[in-house]
């Protein structure tokens, strides 16, 4: 009998997208299972009864949360299959270390370039710019920020790319000026197939995020 895998998903997701890009990697066979975060199913608060939130992964019953970790769940169960993370303790350290970053600055900067307004949206440009420029600096000329092989730090940072259209548009920035490196870096990850069947089209993703900022900006009326 064969491992039961299966993820509660979110198309918009960037988290999502993390661990549909590992389990393709791998070439995982998985049942997604779309949720609704607006009327959460019953399923998804007794497998994140703490959060609440996808990506969860749920292998042979057993639930596993929050992408970065799920990604190293990934990595350690399937080891035999295209490793994610490095075989030498320091430079696992050091993927740990730069996906732990992208986590704490990528999502929130980018959400206040998108949502946000004004000097906010100003601040959070520059910062943002500054970002992407430092994870620029540590990828260097290598094809993928752990040398010639695609991993952890590729895994957690590739799916805001599906933001870029909407950080330019709403941000008035242009990342091929500013971080032509880093462009380059994500068009090569997009020629992976886990990648580019994993992301959604960037015009899409402008038009939900467009949709939120709405939504964020009549709660702010109320």
């Amino acid at each position: 009998m064969g491992d039961e895998v299966t993820l509660l998903d979110l198309w918009s997701s960037p988290f999502a997208m993390r661990v549909r890009i590992a389990l393709k990697e791998k070439g995982i066979d998985y049942e997604a299972r779309e949720e609704d975060l607006s009327n959460k199913s019953p399923l998804l608060f007794n497998m994140n009864p703490v959060h609440k939130q996808v990506p969860v992964l749920i292998h042979n019953g057993k639930p596993v949360c929050e992408s970065i970790i799920i990604v190293q769940y990934i990595d350690d169960v399937w080891k035999d299959k295209a490793p994610l993370l490095p075989s030498h303790p320091y430079e696992r350290a050091r993927a740990r270390f730069w996906a732990d970053y992208v986590d704490k600055k990528i999502y929130g900067t980018g959400k206040l370039v998108w949502a946000a307004t004004d000097e906010v949206q100003a601040a959070a440009k520059e910062e943002l710019i500054e970002c992407f420029k430092l994870l620029e600096s540590e990828v260097g000329e290598k094809p993928y920020f752990g040398g010639n092989t695609f991993g952890l730090v590729d895994v957690a940072l590739i799916p805001f790319y599906s933001w870029f259209y909407a950080l330019e548009t709403c941000g008035n920035l242009s990342l091929i000026d500013e971080c032509p490196k880093l462009v380059a870096w994500a068009k090569r990850c997009m020629q992976r197939d886990s990648v580019s069947k994993s992301l959604p089209d960037q015009y899409k993703i402008y038009q939900h995020l467009l949709e939120l900022k709405k939504k964020l900006e009549a709660q702010n009326k109320v």
